[in-house]
């Protein structure tokens, strides 16, 4: 077969059936995928529903991906006519294209991707007055039209935006310059199509997908995840998602002020979730918080509710020691002697602009998802940046400057040659870095982190240690901080036994089932499992497992453990022990964070929540709603996941903003150090909101 990826690719070429029906273990990676087709996307890199294989080689990938491609115009060339494409990338959203070339009105060339599948260039060839018709007498570039006015939509709903939008003549210049010149008859959607149809098939489309989730609830079970807030009209307000495997979804939004002090209504609000979902599915219910209501309810919920754990969510769990690090009095002085620095650079556009000349463009200020992670994040950048600095104030540029005789720029500048700065915040990294380490493994995780997270925190721990070099009276004061928000706030039974039954962790040579791990493991038992029979049937099955017997001693060899997600090595080496099975795959496909990895704007849950509309619009608005956040649900699990760090920097935060408090000076060469750092910075007049446009 040539590269051109003419004739068939076979997939037991390049993959293993792997102990259940239809389903392949990759030869170059050892990852387990469903079907041959997802096989070849993953060895090709195609993205989309499996993640690409890193390990195949170049040539065989391109084999590989120039056969998927070539299946697929053979398919869309059999219903719409000559197909060209090159790239088979996929992405749940709508991009267009057009051709420049003469006879447009002949032929029309375009791309559409929409709902998950892949982008293909469709040459639509009309055949005389009434082009290719369909069964109901549509024409194929009516059915195509009728798309595209959908993927538009679905661009309004997803983002949120007004649909008066639509009516912009920005907006209509942009789509026919995307469509091109030629592009006739292709209808942008009115408001009232955004309102009307349009909307009314994005909805069964939705909730087509949400049944599908919702089906496989009563096989790998689910968590509730709780998203509270107070807007700005200092309301109460709580979404209620829900998360599995197969990926999350918005369930609905509760206005709670009214109840906010009443923990027994409160109660009565999310036992009626509970019952929605299924209390014979819900594993566990997550906090996003600890403080407020959510804190009360914390303790108050396992006595209440029996059958359903209550837990915190693990990002916030890290924010929590990451904040009480920050208080640490030596962090402290560090983050503010660092903010002397990122105020000054990022208050003067002069200076800035010099700073990214010797950065290559790039700024101090990491902004992040978590608010107290920012400040590490920011010093860990800085830090990386030393030697920049270090040119950039021993440049002639900046010697030359008005602000190399100024106070504040002196003070800067002997910052950056500071060499115990540079020292205590090597110190203050070392303690962060690897904290901030586990928030960007959760925010990028593909699958459940609930059986790793046990293991993730005591090697955290250990890296700590090991970056102070385990001097103990340098670690110890981090391990306290870990210790008291692990014991009292993250730690779950459910935690331990996704530990105890993570054959990763179980058949390793330094698994470790101490008194916490098995408690753990009986808690979950007792409170999961309601049958007296099934309990002990469980319990005879884990000495099977817990000596790797039958099954589970083929299992228990490093590449399969190791190669395969935990839930899915249960499916597959537990069907002798059904009982087991079930009660470790429910545990195991649950996650251990919250909602705010998803990143939901709360714009249309207070708009749905804000009295007013007639019914027939608050029904239109509820549907929307629904739609806005299961589709942004519905992008972050096909792929669209990023780390901690955010996309944006909060223009009022304090590392840019004048409003820093006093800087104190411990064992700096500098005696400019001791100066009142809010003084000297007023002294030169720094704007609070803005970089100066002073010239150097």
């Amino acid at each position: 077969m040539d590269a051109g990826g003419s004739g068939t690719i076979n997939a037991h070429d390049h993959g293993t059936v792997f102990y259940s029906k239809n389903k392949f273990q990759c030869n170059y990676c050892g990852k387990v995928v469903s079907g041959s087709t997802r096989l070849k996307y993953h060895i090709g890199g195609i993205r989309g529903d499996v993640l690409p294989c890193n390990s195949a080689p170049a040539d065989v990938r391109e084999l590989v991906k120039n056969n998927v491609i070539e299946r697929k115009r053979e398919t869309f060339g059999k219903e719409f006519g000559e197909l060209n494409s090159s790239d088979l990338s996929r992405k749940r959203n709508c991009k267009r294209g057009a051709s420049q070339n003469a006879g447009f009105q002949n032929r029309s060339q375009e791309v559409l991707e929409c709902e998950d599948s892949a982008a293909v260039h469709v040459s639509v060839t009309k055949r005389g007055r009434d082009a290719q018709r369909g069964d109901n007498g549509e024409t194929k570039r009516d059915i195509i039209s009728r798309q595209v006015q959908k993927c538009i939509g679905r661009f309004f709903y997803e983002t949120g935006l007004e649909f008066v939008g639509v009516n912009s003549s920005s907006f209509e210049r942009m789509i026919r310059s995307a469509l091109g010149t030629g592009q006739l008859g292709y209808k942008i959607p009115t408001c009232d199509e955004l309102r009307g149809w349009i909307l009314d098939e994005e909805v069964k489309e939705m909730e087509e997908y949400v049944t599908k989730i919702r089906d496989s609830w009563a096989t790998t079970g689910c968590s509730i995840l709780l998203d509270g807030w107070t807007d700005e009209k200092g309301r109460s307000l709580v979404n209620f998602l829900v998360n599995c495997p197969q990926g999350p979804i918005y369930l609905c939004t509760h206005d709670i002020s009214s109840i906010v002090g009443d923990i027994d209504a409160i109660y009565m609000v999310l036992e009626g979730v509970i019952k929605d979902v299924g209390i014979e599915n819900v594993i566990q219910v997550v906090a996003d918080t600890t403080t407020g209501w959510a804190g009360t309810m914390q303790k108050e919920f396992s006595s209440r509710c029996k059958d359903v754990f209550w837990t915190v969510s693990a990002s916030h769990c890290i924010a929590l020691i990451l904040e009480n690090i920050g208080m640490i009095g030596s962090t402290r002085d560090i983050f503010d002697k660092a903010k002397v620095m990122t105020k000054f650079i990022h208050g003067h556009e002069a200076v800035l602009k010099l700073l990214r000349k010797h950065t290559l463009g790039h700024d101090l200020i990491k902004p992040s998802k978590i608010r107290s992670a920012m400040p590490f994040m920011t010093l860990e950048n800085i830090v990386s940046k030393k030697q920049n600095l270090k040119d950039m104030f021993s440049s002639a540029e900046w010697n030359m400057s008005t602000w190399a005789s100024r106070v504040e720029g002196k003070r800067v500048a002997d910052l950056v040659e500071s060499r115990s700065f540079w020292t205590g915040a090597e110190m203050v990294l070392n303690a962060a870095m690897p904290l901030i380490g586990i928030l960007n493994w959760i925010f990028e995780a593909d699958e459940p982190l609930i059986g790793y997270i046990y293991e993730t925190m005591d090697q955290v721990k250990e890296t700590i240690k090991e970056e102070f070099n385990k001097k103990k009276p340098d670690y110890m004061p981090i391990w306290e901080v870990v210790d008291e928000i692990w014991n009292n706030v993250l730690h779950s039974p459910l935690h331990a036994a996704g530990y105890y039954l993570n054959p990763s962790l179980f058949y390793s040579s330094d698994f470790y089932p101490d008194f916490e791990v098995s408690s753990g493991l009986l808690s979950c038992l007792g409170q999961l499992v309601q049958s007296q029979p099934i309990k002990d049937s469980i319990i005879r099955q884990l000495e099977e497992y817990a000596h790797g017997k039958g099954s589970y001693q083929e299992g228990s060899s490093r590449t399969r453990r190791r190669n395969v997600p935990p839930a899915m090595w249960w499916s597959i080496y537990g069907e002798n022990h059904p009982e087991l099975q079930r009660f470790a795959v429910r545990i195991l496909s649950q996650n251990c964070d919250g909602a705010l990895r998803y990143g939901l704007k709360r714009t249309m849950a207070e708009k749905l929540l804000t009295n007013g509309r007639n019914p027939v619009e608050q029904q239109r608005l509820k549907y929307l709603t629904s739609v806005h956040y299961n589709l942004q649900l519905q992008q972050f699990h096909a792929g669209m996941k990023s780390g901690v760090e955010a996309e944006e920097i909060d223009p009022m935060d304090d590392w840019i903003v004048d409003e820093a408090p006093d800087v104190v000076s411990q064992n700096l060469e500098s005696s400019w150090m001791n100066l009142d750092c809010a003084r000297a910075l007023s002294e030169e007049g720094c704007s609070r909101f803005a970089a100066k446009t002073e010239a150097m």
